[in-house]
């Protein structure tokens, strides 16, 4: 009795399949880059993974902006 009770609780063991290992996809996965929140001259908050960095204005004025913003977007002008 004892033999045919650990034969079926190996058999059922052995039957369940094994569960492939469970990848982190679309923006969990991007937060692995090491972005940092910023607050953009529009009152919103942005989470960008480039530089910031110094640009001209048209009137001549330097306007500090973050790069490669998660909303897609390239250039992201900063509240100072």
């Amino acid at each position: 009795m004892k033999a045919l009770t650990l034969a079926l609780l190996l058999s059922l063991s052995a039957a369940k399949p094994a569960q492939p290992l469970r990848q982190p996809s679309g923006h969990v996965a991007q937060h692995n880059k090491g972005g940092v929140w910023y607050f953009a001259a529009s009152g919103h908050a942005v989470y960008c993974y480039g530089p910031v960095m110094t640009m001209p204005q048209a009137n001549g004025d330097l306007q500090k902006v973050a790069t490669l913003c998660r909303d897609g977007r390239a250039v992201v002008p900063l509240k100072d």
